[in-house]
């Protein structure tokens, strides 16, 4: 009952935590910034730059998407101990060297390769919690999964495991179609 409760209320429970209610206007701001980089990065391989209301440009996605994480007030997506942050910060900087620069379908697959492999044994990027790391690899990658097979999808098990439980974040999900990951098959009736 709780579970049900908590999901109404917008909490997600992980083995370790409750996660609090992510701020709907920071996630749109997030998804927003993460689209147009990748659109940006994709068109022109122009640099997102951020200009906040003291005047401060930043520029780039990972610090964009940090300093909103903080301006937001949920640093916990961040990740909680030195060791986390630091891999967020690894991961955040793969989806902008690897993932927003693939070229040819060999990118992607071997991209995809990569993450499977990884995920094999982990629900998220970093520890048992959602973090920075996942909401904008799972940006990042909603315009490849979508256009995958089924058989290509079942290829990258744990991608699309990871990817199925992300893309059911309804404030991460955003405006974004559900990738359907299962293909319903039709049974005779006839004994």
């Amino acid at each position: 009952m709780r579970v049900i409760e908590n999901l109404k209320n917008g909490k997600y429970e992980t083995n370790k935590q409750t996660l609090p209610q992510c701020n709907e206007a920071f996630l749109k701001t997030l998804e927003s910034v993460s689209h147009t980089i990748l659109s940006l990065q994709q068109k022109n391989s122009k640099i997102p730059v951020l200009q906040n209301k003291k005047g401060h440009r930043m520029v780039g996605l990972a610090t964009i998407a940090s300093y909103l994480v903080k301006e937001a007030k949920i640093e916990e997506i961040l990740g909680s101990t030195v060791e986390e942050k630091a891999i967020v910060q690894q991961w955040l900087e793969y989806r902008t060297s690897h993932i927003d620069r693939v070229s040819c379908w060999e990118d992607i697959r071997n991209i995809l390769k990569d993450l499977n492999h990884y995920l094999e044994d982990k629900v998220y990027f970093v520890e048992n919690m959602i973090t920075l790391a996942d909401i904008l690899i799972y940006y990042g990658l909603h315009p490849v999964i979508a256009g995958l097979s089924f058989q290509e999808k079942e290829t990258f098990v744990n991608v699309s495991r990871w990817f199925c439980h992300i893309q059911n974040y309804p404030s991460i999900q955003q405006h974004f179609p559900v990738v359907v990951f299962i293909k319903n098959r039709i049974y005779s009736t006839s004994h």
